[in-house]
């Protein structure tokens, strides 16, 4: 192909993308027809792939049916490297049933959430071992569990600690059975060296870690995925006043110590946007990208965005998905290259 004098670079990857969630508000996922969210889904996949993303790690939600009809040809779309449902423990990040469901009882119906394959609540080691088999069983490349408290959820704040050691070791035993690993969503410390100690292999934002949890994060070679998350044009739109907008504010400053600490320590950062409940914001993956030269060198970030991230995908082992190699350029890898107009190193 003539290049025309443009510049040639391998395709993006998104690192924490949620296929099923990215566009849509919260009162549609809730309320709409699986297949309706499907088709919506689709759709945002099919720009997000002309905005030069070709392969997405899915961190929570039921996106193993648009990932076959991928598979399949049926649609054009990012290849997906999928995390199924998010597991949570009772009042966890992922628990979204209403208060009047307390207390819960074996039989209770499962939320709209759980039903759709979204999150999966599990409290104990039996049930999270049970919980991971379940999502390993339906095509789990990786597993996620929430290790800490977040900013989407309603009822754990950001400093809370989810989990038990034990039971993180029982998804990494699941998962280290069937040769693939555990990320887990986490923002303060004491959740981050929890699930550490637990044998994890990635952290998901670690936003408001401290110096002892990146040198863990070091010396255990435990991965780091995270975003340029600021209170600008690009934070997900909470209502004011919210807990979740509260919670929200605290991020900037968050944000500027734990790349330094990355950058101190040297972790090997994976780059990634996590949109959710929003369309217009899902449009912003390329200018959040842009925003990482507050932090690194225009190179170093389209490194990142291109053969590191392509690391952390490789690290499913047998359960990738697409075997072969991604975010590089040469033979026997996929063709997934960009030819931009202009030099991206010199203006990202």
């Amino acid at each position: 192909m003539d290049g025309g004098g443009g510049t040639l670079m391998p395709a993006l990857i998104d690192a924490h993308r949620h296929t099923m969630m990215a566009a849509m508000p919260p009162e549609q996922l809730t309320t709409a027809d699986v297949g309706y969210i499907n088709l919506a889904a689709g759709r945002e996949a099919e720009r997000t792939l002309t905005r030069g993303f070709t392969s997405v790690r899915d961190m929570a939600g039921p996106s193993f049916s648009l990932k076959r009809a991928i598979d399949s040809g049926m649609i054009l779309v990012p290849r997906i490297w999928p995390s199924g449902a998010m597991i949570s423990q009772t009042s966890g990040h992922g628990y979204f049933r209403t208060p009047y469901n307390i207390p819960s009882f074996v039989g209770q119906p499962l939320s709209r959430g759980d039903a759709l394959g979204a999150r999966s609540i599990a409290d104990g080691t039996a049930e999270v071992l049970k919980r991971a088999r379940e999502q390993l069983m339906l095509g789990a490349s990786q597993l996620q569990l929430a290790a800490g408290g977040g900013v989407a959820s309603s009822y754990d704040p950001l400093d809370v600690s989810q989990y038990t050691q034990a039971e993180f070791r029982a998804a990494v035993d699941a998962a280290e059975n069937w040769d693939t690993y555990v990320a887990v969503q986490a923002y303060m410390p004491r959740a981050i060296q929890t699930a550490i100690l637990g044998g994890v292999k990635c952290i998901e934002h670690g936003r408001l870690m401290d110096e002892q949890s990146a040198k863990m994060l070091s010396d255990k070679g435990i991965g780091l995925s995270s975003q340029p998350f600021l209170d600008d044009e690009d934070a997900i739109p909470f209502p004011e006043g919210s807990s979740s907008r509260l919670e929200q504010i605290q991020m900037p400053a968050g944000t500027d110590m734990a790349y330094g600490l990355a950058k101190k320590y040297g972790l090997k950062t994976a780059w990634a946007t996590d949109t959710l409940f929003d369309a217009k914001l899902a449009t912003r993956q390329g200018a959040q990208l842009a925003k990482m030269t507050r932090w690194y060198t225009s190179a170093e970030v389209l490194t990142t965005a291109t053969s590191i991230n392509a690391e952390l995908l490789a690290m499913s082992g047998p359960r990738n998905p697409y075997p072969g190699k991604v975010g590089v350029i040469e033979p026997g890898a996929f063709a997934d290259v960009l030819i931009l107009n202009g030099d991206p190193i010199s203006n990202i």
